[in-house]
């Protein structure tokens, strides 16, 4: 498998649930699409044995943008943005991983409500149709990288 999309999130907190959604709902040949829900450290495993030439990380991320925006950010940033429902922080969650991923990538989408309920605002669901057009293309790298 040459391309793995991981999604994290609670989908039962709205738009903490954004990566997850994307998980679900990409379809592609080329990729391995897995829906981590809030426990991606329990997927290490299989990112090891596939060996893929990129990993694209997707989770709800407070950035100070409008609901539904979208940024890459660095692994060190990811122990200040995230929601943080995670049982491990994602920035470790990455260093386990690098050596056996060609190129990683992590994807912040800006939640509207993190709060309990199953659905996502519109403005995130309109991000997650972005993405899928974006992971399509191939053109993650001209997504803006946060201030």
């Amino acid at each position: 498998m040459e391309r793995i999309l991981m999604g994290v999130g609670n989908e039962l907190k709205g738009d903490d649930g954004v990566g997850n959604r994307l998980a679900r709902e990409f379809e592609n040949e080329d990729w391995l699409s897995v829906p981590c829900e809030t426990v991606p450290e329990n997927f290490t495993g299989l990112v090891k044995k596939e060996e893929p030439d990129i990993l694209v990380l997707v989770d709800a991320a407070r950035m100070d943008l409008p609901p539904g925006g979208i940024r890459r950010l660095s692994k060190e940033e990811l122990g200040s943005e995230g929601i943080g429902t995670h049982s491990m922080p994602l920035n470790l969650l990455l260093s386990q991983l690098e050596d056996y991923v060609g190129e990683v990538v992590v994807l912040g989408i800006q939640p509207k409500e993190v709060k309990l309920e199953e659905d996502l605002s519109n403005e995130v669901r309109e991000a997650v149709e972005e993405l899928k057009t974006i992971l399509e293309e191939e053109k993650w790298d001209e997504i803006e990288k946060k201030d």
